[in-house]
């Protein structure tokens, strides 16, 4: 498993992870503290330049023929979809503006323009996602269902059909999401949960039926009567600005869980976790991805997932200030703290994808010590005395030290002499242990 007994090698002290907690904790009550006006300022008007964003967009499709005028109209309404999504529906949902008290922008009244039943996917997702993070079994986000994302999950043969899945769901990723908050087995079953299935069933018909109408039907056929436009132009641009979506939902989401570094876990990990363990498992099991102001703004601030999953419920314009103390925390307890360019982090996500649709026995990498997934056997090349502190730097040296060291015995040639059981000479021991943090 890629981390099995976290404080064991994270080198943390039962102290410490209690330390970690209460840092964390300030974290949120400052923030907490100092909502206020800015915030409420900033969700009205990302509401406000959504809708701003979708009428441009249909009015250009209604008044046009022209090629350039049709895809402005189109990109314009699929960042409309974007940011309603994810800037706006996706964080509402989160609870993160209810201290607003505004029945408008509350996560129990928030209905957003995708297939996805809005109160199906708060239970999913908010109750199921972010309290089994990346726990095998647990976390229904782990694969959605369909993919192969962890050497943890035993190979079967439809895993070849890794790349080509992960390509489908995506392109369909709102119904994708809709169809994972609904456990379709249990239909099969006498029991109360029976009917509280078939509801959620109906339910998602309904909102599902009223998405393809609203989007396939009723706006092609109100932009139609614009002489300067047709139903058949309108249809298309909506289905192109609904995969516009799609896709960029599925690459943001992706990159905050299946890059390298995202670790994975199992349900021993829960057994005893503190707020502090807690905490611990959103950390080492979330990635960030770097980003400006504008790119932010269209991720809905999940480019930083490593704070979203620590802060699920806390604006999401305060995640980027967030960051700056939580990097110090890592730093603090020599923490990795996982990101790096969109590119690398979605293109590592595609070669795990990959790499997973191939049995293990195919893989150069064991599964101690491949680049998505690691366990306590990577670690087994390390001095007992590894953890603590370096007294020729006086920093601490825990997880981040350890990865650096063991990739760095890595990258060096091996001596063919003086080898312990382990493989590693008792010279470059000595200087392994002395490694610093990259």
């Amino acid at each position: 498993m890629a981390i099995t007994d976290i404080p064991a090698f994270a080198h943390l002290t039962d102290a410490d992870i209690e330390n970690l907690a209460v840092e964390l904790d300030a974290i949120r009550l400052d923030i907490e503290d100092s909502r206020g006006e800015r915030d409420a300022r900033y969700i009205r008007r990302t509401i406000a330049t959504q809708r701003a964003l979708e009428i441009a967009g249909r009015l250009m499709l209604a008044g046009s023929s022209k090629r350039a005028t049709w895809w402005a109209g189109t990109v314009s309404l699929g960042l409309a979809k974007i940011v309603e999504n994810m800037e706006i529906g996706h964080n509402v949902m989160h609870g993160q503006w209810d201290w607003m008290n505004d029945p408008e922008i509350h996560s129990s009244t928030w209905e957003w323009d995708m297939s996805s039943v809005s109160k199906h996917w708060r239970l999913s997702h908010n109750f199921q996602h972010h309290k089994y993070t990346n726990i095998l079994g647990m976390d229904d986000d782990v694969g959605y269902f369909v993919l192969r994302v962890t050497r943890d999950q035993p190979w079967e043969l439809s895993n070849i059909g890794n790349l080509l899945f992960n390509a489908v769901l995506a392109l369909g990723f709102e119904w994708g999401i809709g169809l994972q908050t609904i456990d379709y087995a249990k239909v099969f079953k006498a029991d109360p949960d029976r009917e509280i299935t078939l509801q959620q069933m109906r339910e998602f018909s309904v909102k599902a039926g009223r998405q393809v109408v609203k989007d396939y039907v009723a706006f092609p056929a109100l932009t139609a009567l614009s002489p300067a436009a047709t139903y058949k132009s309108t249809l298309k641009a909506n289905a192109v600005a609904n995969l516009i979506r799609n896709v960029w939902a599925n690459a943001v989401i992706f990159c905050g869980h299946f890059p390298d570094g995202a670790e994975k876990f199992t349900a021993t990990d829960m057994i005893g976790e503190t707020r502090g363990h807690w905490y611990l498992r959103q950390m080492l099991g979330s990635a960030n991805f770097a980003a400006g102001p504008v790119m932010r703004f269209m991720s809905g601030n999940l480019c930083l997932q490593i704070e979203h999953h620590l802060y699920p419920d806390l604006p999401s314009n305060r995640l980027h200030e967030i960051s700056v103390r939580v990097k110090e925390v890592c730093d603090k307890y020599d923490l990795p703290y996982t990101t790096g360019s969109f590119p690398v982090q979605y293109g590592k996500t595609w070669r795990t994808i990959a790499k997973l649709s191939l049995p293990d026995r195919y893989l150069r990498d064991t599964a101690d010590d491949a680049p998505e997934t690691r366990s306590e056997g990577m670690f087994t090349v390390l001095e007992p005395d590894f953890a603590g502190i370096d007294l020729a730097t006086g920093r601490r040296r825990g997880l981040k030290s350890a990865i650096a060291a063991v990739r760095q015995w890595r990258r060096e040639p091996h001596v063919s002499e003086g080898r312990d059981r382990s493989g590693l000479s008792s010279r470059r021991r000595r200087r392994l242990s002395r490694a610093i943090p990259e």
